[in-house]
């Protein structure tokens, strides 16, 4: 058998005769084939805590694909009965028991004909007592062609990249620019700084070129000879200005004397043990010459390790107020117009840690969409490996971002609460402690039939759900069952307004959602999928309080898959060059770049399965198109008319819910669906143009294949947006 079948395990500890150990969030099982290629694998898997979440990889010549994993039935305890079908070119299978360190059992045996299979099968009951369902999964057994699979670019070598578009790219800037003087001022406040960090940071001004921006070191008191020694040599320094304050008084004043002896038009914002990027000044300077309203401009970063060698990046989304009230994203590099920095009196004491943040919420309050520019090229380097004020005193950095984030949000009904998000050091605005009165909200479901489904999320929403004035409306398509209609008659003896409208009809999404909203009387129409679960009881005043943020028009939920893998955390218009939800199928709790699949969000879309809409952005768009999306896309289509209308789009992970997708009606990919679903996909590339779309939420560095995506490179530098 031996020389048959390879088999290994990686991030796994055996404590028994069939009983592992996952030692972190990646343990696996992998079989090889060499000679004779087998027809089964029987599976047996138990857990031992808590529930497992499976999942089985084929190699049909192209190694093992993330995007083509199969998600196997959940395992408190499972027999598989794996088949591979014919013309069975599997090289290896390899399954993961579990997503995160958990005990369980596990036994596997091959087989190459039935006899073999069903002793295998035997032999797994026996291990579950006879108690363990099984369940039977195929895998295709084609031949994949194989080709030459595309390796990911590491940072390093995508910023090096970079680099070298920018210095193709980055255009000279014209001399009548200068003539009063450099366009940026890079103010540093310095104390007691380690002379090799301040080598790197002069360093990477001097690459600018010259003439072009001015460096102001503001020095807070230093009492360290290397530092005072190493500030007194750069006196004469050409376009090195030094600041000398008397008193240590903090980094917010030790700022802002910088500020106030600063030429240039604009005022950036450096840390003394960061540093530049080549292209940085002229960039920015294209950029405001491009844009003549713009009053803010923030780049892109890369994180580097102590050596300024790049290990990440943070690839940044255009401005959105939203996902800046929950994580400060914009960080470095901000430039400011300086008179405006100046009239708002710059940075103020007594925000610790914070003091950044607590400007950018007072400079951007008031600016409108097109005076708030994002450059996606990473003009800053950020040194993570280092001791910074928020690094050693967090707790004082959040109190004070907390204290900004409340004076800002405040209203006429007070200050609101702010809370941790998903991630504790980042922030939730509580607005519904603040709410003296809920409006009615209208949830619009479509059904036919599905007597469990409809059972239960009319259950889950009469009993489960905090939330003081809903109606349901339920828009039914032709239902026959007679418990399902008995459920409807006695629905409304819970005290929760209820109707059904039955109309037999071929399922139209877009036409049911039409008939449910003209039925509606709330101030806001909820659409609800009949295969949606609620598990926390306060998801629907959460989604109402995210109105709150300005102009929103649409609120979505974060929905996950039985298993509690991601299945919605918003939609990225453009992905596969139609639109796809982004991290789909990560685990629950993954933060996604700079931790925004743990705040909330704007995005360009949201899906309708899960989707609260304002009576103004109903009015203004107008009905959903039930000719063009009868069945898919429809939700996409009127989300982008919303966002053309000028309405937001927010999407929040503190409403979660269970999505069972597709689990009345079945997949629109396959069968008599898949002919209606391509007809939609067309319809969408030709209305909105998607193969082309560049999505204000996504970055344009990211590749668009996939639902995480990677980096790409790209034939020239992608312009502000």
């Amino acid at each position: 058998m031996s020389l048959l079948v390879g088999k290994s395990t990686s991030g796994l500890q055996k404590t028994g005769a069939i009983a592992y150990e996952g030692l972190n969030d990646d343990p696996f099982f992998l079989y090889r084939f060499r000679l004779r290629r087998p027809r089964y694998l029987v599976v047996f898997l138990q857990a031992e805590t808590n529930l497992l979440d499976p999942r089985l990889y084929a190699d049909r010549g192209n190694g093992f694909d993330e995007t083509a994993a199969i998600s196997l039935a959940e395992a408190g305890i499972c027999i598989y009965s794996i088949e591979v079908l014919p013309p069975r070119h599997v090289s290896a299978i390899r399954i993961d028991p579990c997503t995160r360190a958990e005990r369980f059992r596990y036994w596997a045996r091959l087989a190459w004909d039935d006899n073999e299979r069903d002793a295998a099968l035997a032999k797994a009951c026996e291990l579950g007592g006879n108690g363990a369902a099984i369940s039977t999964v195929e895998i295709d057994g084609s031949p994949e062609k194989r080709t030459k699979r595309r390796r990911s670019i590491s940072v390093p070598e995508h910023f090096a990249a970079v680099i070298r578009l920018a210095a193709r790219d980055a255009p000279p800037i014209p001399s009548v620019e200068l003539a009063e003087g450099p366009i940026i001022s890079f103010v540093v406040p310095v104390y007691n700084s380690p002379a090799p960090h301040l080598n790197d940071l002069l360093q990477s001004f001097q690459q600018q070129p010259k003439g072009t921006a001015e460096l102001i070191l503001s020095d807070d008191g230093s009492t360290v000879a290397k530092t005072l020694s190493w500030l007194a040599d750069r006196e004469a320094t050409p376009g090195v200005r030094i600041v000398r304050n008397p008193q240590n008084r903090g980094i917010a004043l030790a700022t802002n004397a910088g500020i106030g002896v600063a030429r240039g038009q604009w005022v950036g914002l450096l840390d003394h043990d960061d540093a530049l990027t080549p292209g940085a000044v002229q960039l920015i300077a294209q950029t405001a010459r491009e844009n003549p309203r713009a009053q803010f401009i923030y780049t892109d970063e890369v994180v580097t390790d102590a050596n300024l060698k790049p290990v990440a990046y943070f690839l940044k989304p255009a401005y959105d107020e939203v996902l800046l009230s929950g994580v400060n994203y914009v960080n470095h590099l901000s430039c400011y117009r300086r008179d405006r920095l100046l009239a708002l009196g710059a940075l103020r004491a007594g925000y610790d840690g914070s003091q950044d943040y607590d400007l950018l919420l007072r400079y951007l309050r008031g600016l409108k969409t097109d005076e708030i520019k994002h450059l996606p090229y990473p003009a800053y380097r950020w040194r993570r490996a280092r001791g910074t004020f928020s690094a050693q005193f967090v707790e004082r950095a959040i109190t004070g971002a907390r204290k900004t984030l409340a004076e800002r949000y405040c209203s006429d009904n007070g200050q609101p609460l702010i809370d941790e998000a998903r991630t504790k050091t980042l922030y939730r605005i509580r607005f519904e402690k603040l709410k003296k009165q809920w409006p009615r909200v209208s949830i619009v479901i479509p059904n036919r039939d599905s007597l469990a489904l409809i059972s239960r999320v009319l259950a889950d929403l009469t009993d489960r759900t905090d939330y003081p004035d809903f109606e349901i409306i339920v828009i039914d398509n032709g239902t026959t069952d007679a418990r399902v209609l008995d459920l409807y008659a006695k629905a409304g003896e819970h005290g929760v307004p209820f109707k059904a409208e039955i109309e037999p009809a071929p399922f139209n999404f877009s036409r049911q959602v039409n008939r449910g909203v003209a039925l509606a009387t709330g101030e806001l129409v909820l659409l609800l999928n009949n295969d949606i679960e609620v598990i926390d009881a306060d998801w629907l005043r959460e989604m109402v309080a995210c109105f709150e943020y300005p102009d929103t028009g649409i609120v979505g939920a974060r929905l996950l898959y039985p298993n509690r893998r991601t299945q919605h955390a918003g939609v990225i218009v453009g992905l596969g060059g139609l639109a796809g939800h982004w991290f789909e199928g990560q685990r629950e709790d993954y933060p996604g770049p700079m931790a925004r699949l743990h705040v909330r969000q704007s995005l360009t879309a949201v899906t309708g399965a899960c989707m609260l809409i304002s009576r103004a952005c109903l009015a203004k768009v107008g009905a959903f198109d039930d000719e063009q999306f009868a069945i898919a896309y429809n939700d996409i289509d009127f989300c982008l008319r919303a966002g053309e209308a000028g309405f937001r789009l927010v999407w929040t992970p503190f409403a979660t819910l269970i999505h069972h997708e597709s689990a009345s009606r079945g997949s629109d990919k396959t069968g008599s669906n898949r002919t209606r679903f391509e007809s939609d996909k067309d319809n969408l590339r030709r209305r909105h143009h998607t193969g082309t779309f560049e999505d204000r939420a996504f970055s344009p560095w990211y590749t668009r294949d996939r639902s995480e995506p990677r980096l790409r490179m790209l034939d020239k530098l992608p312009p502000a947006r």
